[in-house]
């Protein structure tokens, strides 16, 4: 599969989802514009920057409305100027293909 992150739809998952491997981890994260990856490999996370709250609050609307469409919903925290957003897969307490979706139509919106 070569489409592109962001051209796929992110899949209902479960307990036995399968967490990818950490080769597929590194080679997603490639894929992703400056997201970072936590030691435990286990959550990839990006900080967001604004010029007020104004404008980080309207994106977090923006990406919530994206988590449920995609049926993935990311950890988000926000404040004057900034937009946290952490991403996993919590069914599975680890990283899958999902996570990368939801981080790659994220950037679009951003």
């Amino acid at each position: 599969m070569n489409k592109e992150l962001s051209n796929l739809k992110c899949q209902p998952c479960s307990g036995k989802t399968q967490k990818l491997n950490n080769d597929e981890i590194l080679s997603n994260l490639d894929k992703i514009n400056e997201w970072n990856i936590n030691d435990d490999k286990e959550m990839i996370f990006k900080k967001f920057k604004f010029k007020n709250f104004n404008l980080s609050i309207n994106f977090v609307n923006k990406v919530g409305e994206l988590a449920e469409l995609e049926g993935h919903h990311p950890d988000i925290s926000f404040g004057y100027g900034y937009c946290m957003i952490f991403i996993q897969t919590h069914a599975i307490k680890g990283l899958s293909l999902n996570d990368f979706i939801l981080a790659s139509k994220i950037d679009k919106i951003s």
